[in-house]
């Protein structure tokens, strides 16, 4: 009591008009604010409804788009071709130019497309017996003319280890063209990405990605699913964004600079997971960005009826 009065610094008539008070002034003004249970439940149902229709309008924005876009590019071919009559050397290459710019735009639009229906799970996993250097080698064949007119060196051998194994090739081969798209983008000229894949003994029970010394102790004469890699000598990506570069439309600070919408590493992540496996980023010792995924050999029930993570 006498440290209380030696703390007080108000009058006596002062110390009594405020006791009445003093009960209300110790509950927080904010409680009665704080939503209720239900108030709650009904604002994330409001939320997702909304974000359900936004996926929706754009989906149906994207396949508005696909359309007219495809007969522009026809058009263009058509010019290009020179089959309605000869061109000169300067409208060859401004047809060039709206050749990039149509194939830049049906990949946007492609994303979009691809971005809502793995949101509203109408992506659903196929898994038939396959060779996965059959796909790594299609998608190779198909980039190689990029990675050229870039400057750049792509390289990928094809490991007989790996066996015939339930896969969805179109899926394996979208996660691989976007993986290469992004080192394509961030890789500087003259520079060089590899593509390689292994068999891997994945431990679904550790928390963390093991430690070199971990991965030499490991037993491969069993293993239960194959490790594709993406490398690249580019300037490497912030350890502190080795996660979110993953997210919904994100982009690395330093990139706002470059053509996209932040969804391609995001849709990998997605039909990754659809296919039970699991994918991650890390930085080479000597530089530039290693991106790995794993699938594994038996696909899990999940995933084979298209309930991805």
């Amino acid at each position: 009591m006498a440290t209380a009065q030696k703390n007080t610094c108000v009058s006596e008539e002062a110390g009594t008009a405020a006791a009445p008070n003093a009960t209300a002034s110790s509950v927080p003004p904010a409680a009665a604010d704080v939503p209720s249970p239900e108030n709650l439940l009904q604002e994330y149902n409001e939320l997702r409804e909304r974000f359900q229709r936004t996926t929706n309008a754009l989906a149906s924005a994207a396949h508005d788009l696909k359309t007219p876009l495809a007969i522009l590019n026809g058009y263009v071919d058509l010019l290009h071709s020179e089959k309605l009559g000869a061109l000169t050397d300067r409208q060859r290459e401004v047809l060039g130019d709206m050749q990039a710019s149509g194939k830049r735009l049906e990949r946007f639009i492609q994303d979009f497309l691809s971005f809502s229906a793995l949101e509203t799970g109408g992506l659903r996993m196929q898994f038939a017996p396959g060779n996965i250097n059959d796909c790594l080698s299609e998608v190779c064949r198909l980039w190689s003319g990029r990675f050229q007119e870039r400057g750049l060196a792509l390289y990928f051998l094809a490991n007989e280890k790996l066996p015939i194994f339930p896969l969805d090739a179109p899926k394996v081969e979208r996660v691989v063209s976007n993986l290469l798209e992004n080192a394509c983008k961030f890789t500087p000229k003259g520079g060089t990405v590899w593509l390689h894949a292994e068999p891997h003994m994945w431990d679904r029970r550790a928390a963390a990605l093991p430690s070199a010394a971990e991965r030499r102790r490991q037993n491969l004469s069993h293993p239960n699913s194959v490790k594709v890699s993406v490398s690249d000598t580019g300037p490497g990506i912030p350890p502190e964004f080795h996660v979110e570069v993953f997210d919904d439309f994100f982009r690395l600070p330093t990139s706002e600079d470059q053509e996209g919408m932040g969804l391609g590493l995001s849709i990998a992540r997605r039909l990754v997971h659809g296919m039970a496996g699991k994918i991650w980023v890390e930085n080479d010792p000597g530089g530039g960005s290693k991106f790995s995924f794993l699938v594994p050999y038996k696909p899990l029930t999940a995933a084979a009826k298209g309930k991805g993570r």
